[in-house]
């Protein structure tokens, strides 16, 4: 008989790993909601068309398509922001504004599988709609920076651009936007720097996506250029947010605009980025109103990995509690304690294979627990239990009623 593995570029995760990733989760989901994001959830498949309005027909080749049963051409998710528009279209165009969601979701890419990169990967992230004042917009960075920051990571570099200036300065050099926006994207240089090869202004460009100083910008555009992301850039420090001025942050589609960022953890190395957001225009695309709209999306798997880089220590899992009844008389006995004392929160297993007492020790070392409870039939008929701690070997008989408070 042939083993049927799991398909290539998915994993399997252990309760261990469960329990670590559900503790980061966890952590980014109280900050998302401490800045009155609210979460949301969205189909794992859509139709195909939403995405190809989103990203053009070549996102089709990168993407887990196929044809239902009445022929309709879905995908599964390639990313969250396309479907939370089609979501905000059908059902939440009447939502108070600003709306701010988020979400948590696996996404599908069929893409070649290498390390930190998979074809089912887990995406968090958020839209802020119905507004595109600096103060929001930095806000909405502060909040990509403070999640991060509130998993547990220390080294966290957040770069912050605007695609207004960086097209307006490829406008000047006469070239074909889309091209140089991909090898700005890749940080290609040598062929940003062959592209441009001769063209008036070219040592101009390269200084300009080389500036990291604000007080530079005045070097390229006029005061009034330079303001709206000067604007932002104020609100940042006052949201007590550290960044760097990069502007060579480019996009390659062009409902993108306005400011954009990317947030990096230098201890990944090449596939350092962690986050990447800004402002779009995608309503319009989908046949809506042009509504502000921004946002970002987090490599939740990225995130684990440089945690584990760091060094990181997980929140250690609760407790566990193990009850052995000794005898068949008093295993119903135990069900009855079990019952009682996960009502109360309380991490509990017991025997279930009625095994010697030597044995379900063993088994209750090997699954972590800290204390065993024992149950034998004459103690039980005193009220009593046998509490053992599984670290000391230390034994003491405890009243029922009191094995709450000892645990």
């Amino acid at each position: 008989m042939v083993a049927v593995s799991k398909p290539r570029g998915t994993r399997d995760f252990t309760p261990d790993e469960m329990e670590r990733r559900r503790a980061v989760e966890k952590k980014m989901r109280q900050v998302f909601e401490s800045y009155g994001y609210r979460e949301i959830a969205t189909p794992t498949m859509e139709h195909m068309e939403l995405f190809t309005m989103k990203s053009g027909e070549g996102i089709i080749d990168e993407t887990y398509s196929f044809h239902d049963k009445s022929g309709r051409m879905l995908a599964l998710r390639p990313e969250l922001t396309a479907p939370t528009m089609r979501f905000y279209m059908e059902k939440m165009r009447m939502s108070p504004k600003p709306l701010k969601v988020y979400y948590f979701g696996n996404c599908f890419r069929y893409d070649r599988p290498q390390k930190g990169r998979y074809r089912e990967f887990w995406q968090m992230g958020c839209e802020l709609i119905g507004t595109d004042k600096p103060e929001a917009i930095a806000e909405l960075i502060a909040t990509a920076y403070h999640v991060l920051k509130g998993t547990g990571l220390k080294d966290v570099k957040l770069r912050v651009g605007d695609l207004e200036l960086l097209r307006s300065s490829i406008k000047k050099l006469g070239v074909e936007s889309p091209e140089i926006m991909r090898l700005i994207d890749k940080s290609d240089y040598e062929g940003i720097e062959k592209m441009i090869e001769g063209k008036e202004g070219a040592d101009e460009f390269m200084e300009f996506l080389n500036c990291r100083d604000f007080n530079s910008l005045g070097k390229f555009f006029d005061e009034n250029d330079v303001e709206r992301i000067g604007s932002v850039l104020e609100w940042l420090s006052a949201f007590g947010v550290p960044y760097v001025l990069d502007t060579s942050i480019a996009r390659g589609l062009d409902y993108y605009r306005g400011i954009v960022f990317e947030i990096d953890a230098p201890s990944l190395g090449a596939e350092k980025q962690l986050c990447g957001g800004g402002e779009y225009s995608l309503l319009p695309i989908l046949g809506g109103d042009d509504t502000p709209t921004s946002g970002f999306a987090l490599g939740f798997d990225r995130i684990i990995i440089a945690l584990e880089k760091e060094g990181y220590e997980f929140p250690l899992p609760p407790e566990i509690v193990y009850i052995h009844p000794i005898g068949d008389e008093m295993r119903k006995e135990a069900v009855s304690l079990a019952t009682e004392l996960r009502g109360k929160g309380i991490k509990v297993e017991m025997d279930l294979m009625r095994r010697s007492m030597q044995k379900s020790l063993q088994y209750a070392d090997r699954i972590g627990a800290k204390v065993a409870i024992i149950m034998g039939p004459d103690e039980w008929a005193k009220g009593m239990v046998t509490l053992k701690n599984m670290e000391t070997g230390e034994q003491k008989e405890v009243e029922r009623e009191e094995i709450s408070k000892f645990l």
